[in-house]
């Protein structure tokens, strides 16, 4: 069983948060609540308007506080820069970026097409470089700011038809490391996580049962992780608590390798 709740300790207080992808019961809306529960200005974006608006609106009722939400595509620079231009014209700075939009899919490389593979590469590597040099532009001229990326631990292992996927989140590591070199003299810092299995009801609804339970069996716990136990790890990073890591990627189960 998933331990209880953790509750708040303000180790986001003040500080300005943009999530992307942050619409349904995944990673993004987890940490976008749990970093609205730790004191921070939320904006919340995603390319499904509805489903943003209706995550706004849960924020608003958990919080109090109903966030900025901005619609954006990440496979789109005119929406990307639309989105950190609207952020800072809201609050005026922009303190901690979480780049967790990223699509997946399953197909042998021998039957994948150039679109497959491009659809993938374009929302979870090209989106999340997209992201992020929006991110520094701003934050560098502060000389401040954090960067938290959402990588997978399958940017490390190997698993039978997610070659396009894969590629794409060790893509991610790779960016994340040597963005980190050029960010530091800066006062920037950028930094990911990568989880493994964490089930929320879309991605049940999308994966065979079969290989939820062989996932499943890969895990330490024996369990899957709860979105939250994911962003509990992105609120550290993004916090003063993590002050002198840069260039990181934490796993976010025991499949490091």
């Amino acid at each position: 069983m998933a331990p209880p709740y953790p509750q708040a300790h303000g180790l986001l207080v003040g500080k300005v948060t943009l999530v992307t992808a942050a619409a349904g019961a995944g990673i993004g809306y987890a940490t976008a609540r749990r970093c609205a529960e730790e004191g921070a200005t939320v904006v919340v974006s995603d390319r499904h308007e509805r489903r943003l608006e209706q995550a706004a609106e849960a924020l608003a009722e958990l919080t109090g506080v109903k966030p900025l939400a901005v619609p954006c595509d990440v496979t789109s620079e005119a929406q990307v820069r639309a989105l950190f231009a609207a952020t800072v014209e809201a609050h005026g700075r922009l303190d901690v970026v979480v780049n967790n939009a990223g699509l997946g899919g399953t197909a042998e490389l021998a039957e994948m097409s150039d679109e497959q593979w491009h659809a993938v590469v374009d929302v979870t590597l090209t989106g999340t470089m997209r992201c992020t040099r929006a991110a520094l532009r701003q934050m560098t001229a502060q000389r401040s700011g954090v960067i938290v990326n959402n990588a997978s631990v399958i940017g490390w292992r190997a698993q039978r038809g997610q070659s396009h996927y894969a590629a794409a989140k060790a893509g991610v590591m790779a960016l994340t490391r040597c963005v980190a070199l050029e960010a530091a003299e800066h006062g920037v810092r950028v930094n990911a996580v990568a989880p493994s299995l964490a089930v929320h009801p879309f991605l049940a609804k999308v994966t065979s049962e079969d290989l939820l339970a062989e996932l499943t069996a890969q895990e330490a716990f024996g369990r899957s992780a709860e979105p939250w136990e994911v962003a509990n790890v992105i609120v550290f990073l993004a916090s003063d608590y993590s002050s002198y890591m840069t260039g990181e990627v934490v796993s976010v189960s025991s499949q490091h390798p």
